[in-house]
């Protein structure tokens, strides 16, 4: 029979969610079995295992149970050191989905999703200590009475043994080109509960100092060269948070959740470029500043209680940032003449607030999720432009629609539906939509209503001890970013956008696979292919009555595969080497809204590798390794112009490390010791469509070696 291809969204997810239905009348019931909570540690090969060896976890929906003493080797201080060493698997941090519906991150925290965003996965398992683990799960996601799971998921338990424990980190770094040491990176967090109840805290400084210098030549339309700029830049960013949550289990059964953070980020930006040559003939000197202070915090909260033979979970959560921004360019010219620049600054608050409700209740042989959620949304700019005049003056200038207002207004509902279709095959389904209303202030404002049908169907097959597949088909929607509706400027590359007030929603039918293979006593492997068919995807486009910005294209397709593996050398007679590798290859394709032509997204990620090989000396507390990564993405489009970033290959580096000093945990790193750089190369073009060039920008900067000392410790 010839394939039927259904174009319309509403026919093709009622005939996804119709064939799981299906599924599910002439399926058997079979009763789904609860994990393994008494499941003795596991090797690092992935396979569950009891005391002689034999799978215990069949039917459990549970993969592979891991104990901290599986990962004493590594000297984890914490559930995120521990999450990192578990083979074949990578921490999802979370892809700004929309509200709180499906899940977006693959950890959970005693069963439970965590009611937070930018206080995520790593930051959440990151305050919990060692002392207070118990076990790491890797279940089965559509195993789960929570939706959007799929594939590999990490559960840790945890248990209070009522006391305090605490653990801190410090980390100064120096590098040897021309950037100021780091000296405040550095952590300490609390742990504290008893048998009801359990807390963490943290106080962290995400600190950075960055760098580099070089050579950046100018060409013209036939490659003569006509400007040669010395530049040298640095950029120091620092993120002082304090974060925390509570959960308290009452005596009949309640669950109540809390978690929030507060931040400040403070970033300042400097990079000093000497001009000289054809282009113009006097020389200049050329200074661009940008400055960041940011303050922003979140909390979350949910309550789970039992109604009417189900448990309802209402959650709550709440987000805003204030962000007071400026970028600054100024030319200074050697004869003396009044200096060129300008400068923006912009005021920026943004706010998200939501109210979900999820009622679970068994039917059917499986659960039943009904969930309804409410969402606001809002982003609100004030922003000023300045240009100097003849004699070196700033003066007001005018930048239609950077200061405004954008709301959007949002309510979905959905039903989710779980069982096991076989002993050990699990089934998802949801079916839901959502009803948004977006509005933008100003002369040129709109409002406008959508209505977004979505769902999924999802699949999780243990085909045997060590293999595991899991299929997802979803239809989603994408998250707008508000700042795309707003005029703006970026001084750096005398770049523009308009303001666009058409933006919609982008949507996508999404095809996911995921192979979890165990290799035995030699590791592990796990492969994702997946597919995007998208519509209104956002990309560079042409305004109409001039200018460009961010806008929808009608269709773009994604597609590629991922994986993560561990290879291990005990299997092989030769202990304590391990490897560890995650990778991307992928592609992507769409029309060029000015040429017609295809041609990948801008930016978009093609190819990546990160990869780590540790050995532990037998019988020793010491440690080494080697990193390395690369990537490589798409060139940036826009319509006057191309940027390509070819960073030469690998960001490499060597580290070495004691697990007992005094009871800490020392590490060395050099990193950056193949001496990448950072390349940028930009084409600006009179006319793109008709290939008339105006000039090219070949940059080539240097930033040296990177060292960096850690001190971990427990209290």
């Amino acid at each position: 029979m010839s394939p039927i291809f259904v174009n319309s969204p509403d026919i093709r997810l009622t005939l996804l969610t119709g064939a799981a239905l299906f599924a599910l009348s002439s399926a058997p019931v079979c009763a789904q079995e609860a994990s393994v909570p008494g499941a003795a540690p596991a090797d690092l090969t992935g396979a569950p295992a009891d005391e002689t060896g034999a799978d215990t976890s069949e039917g459990s929906g549970t993969r592979a149970v891991f104990t901290p003493e599986d990962f004493a080797r590594f000297a984890p201080r914490s559930a995120a050191d521990m999450a990192r060493q578990v083979p074949g698997f990578s921490i999802r941090e979370g892809d700004g989905a929309r509200g709180l519906g499906a899940a977006d991150t693959n950890v959970l925290i005693n069963g439970r999703r965590i009611s937070g965003k930018s206080n995520g996965p790593v930051e959440a398992l990151g305050r919990i200590p060692v002392e207070e683990v118990v076990r790491l799960e890797i279940v089965d996601g559509a195993s789960l009475d929570i939706g959007g799971l799929s594939g590999q998921v990490l559960n840790v338990v945890t248990a209070r043994s009522g006391g305090i424990t605490g653990r801190f980190r410090y980390a100064p770094q120096i590098r040897t080109r021309g950037t100021p040491p780091r000296l405040l990176e550095g952590s300490i967090s609390l742990a504290g509960g008893g048998l009801k109840d359990e807390w963490t805290l943290a106080l962290e400084n995400d600190s950075n100092r960055r760098g580099d210098d070089g050579t950046e030549f100018v060409f013209d339309e036939a490659d003569n060269l006509i400007d040669s700029r010395e530049e040298q830049a640095n950029f120091a960013f620092d993120t002082i948070s304090l974060s925390g949550s509570y959960s308290r289990t009452a005596n009949n059964g309640n669950v109540l959740n809390l978690t929030g953070e507060v931040n400040g980020f403070i970033r300042r930006g400097k990079e000093v470029s000497e001009r000289s040559g054809s282009i113009n003939p006097v020389d200049r000197l050329r200074t661009f500043r940008d400055t960041e202070d940011e303050f922003n915090f979140e909390v979350g909260a949910d309550y789970q209680f039992p109604v009417m033979g189900g448990q309802l979970k209402l959650i709550g959560y709440h987000r805003f940032e204030d962000s007071p921004t400026t970028s600054f360019v100024i030319t200074e010219f050697a004869d003396g003449s009044a200096p060129t620049g300008t400068l923006f600054t912009r005021d920026a608050d943004e706010g998200e607030t939501i109210a979900r409700g999820e009622f679970n209740f068994g039917a059917a042989g499986g659960d039943v999720v009904l969930a309804l959620e409410g969402v606001k949304n809002f982003l609100d700019i004030t922003a000023e432009l300045e240009v100097r005049d003849d004699q070196g003056v700033l003066q007001p200038a005018n930048l239609a629609g950077a200061t405004d207002r954008v709301d959007e207004d949002r309510g979905e509902a959905s039903v989710t539906y779980g069982r096991p279709l076989a002993r050990n095959l699990q089934l998802q389904t949801s079916l839901g939509a959502e009803l948004s209303r977006i509005s933008q202030d100003g002369p040129t404002g709109l409002t406008r209503t959508f209505f977004r049908p979505k769902g999924f169907v999802a699949l999780d097959w243990k085909a045997s001890n060590t293999f595991n597949f899991s299929g997802r088909v979803e239809r989603k929607v994408g998250q707008l970013n508000f700042f795309d509706f707003i005029a703006s400027v970026d001084l750096d590359f005398d770049n523009a956008n308009v303001s666009n007030v058409e933006l919609v929603p982008p949507q996508f039918w999404a095809f996911e696979l995921e192979a979890n293979i165990g290799l035995g006593a030699l590791g592990t492997l796990a492969l994702r292919p997946f597919f995007e068919d998208a519509s209104d995807i956002v990309d560079q486009i042409p305004i109409e009555g001039g200018g460009e910005a961010p806008g929808n294209i009608p269709s773009a397709r994604t597609y590629g595969l991922e994986g993560d593996v561990t290879l291990l050398s005990d299997g092989l007679g030769w202990e304590g080497t391990r490897f560890d590798a995650n990778f991307r290859v992928a592609g992507s394709s769409l029309d060029d809204p000015l040429l017609g032509t295809s041609r990948d997204l801008s930016d978009f990620q093609n190819r990546r590798i990160d990869f780590e090989l540790r050995h532990d000396l037998a019988n020793t507390d010491w440690a080494t390794g080697v990193t390395a990564f690369w990537s490589d993405r798409a060139p940036n489009v826009r319509l006057d112009q191309i940027s390509v970033r070819n960073d030469s290959f690998a960001f490499a580096g060597y580290y070495i490390e004691n697990k007992d000093i005094e009871g800490l945990v020392v590490r060395l790193a050099i990193n950056n010791i193949l001496d990448r750089t950072n390349r940028i190369d930009r084409t600006v073009f009179l006319d793109r469509a008709a290939g008339i060039v105006d000039f090219r920008e070949d940059r080539d900067r240097s930033f040296g070696q990177i060292f960096t000392l850690e001190i971990e410790g427990t209290f």
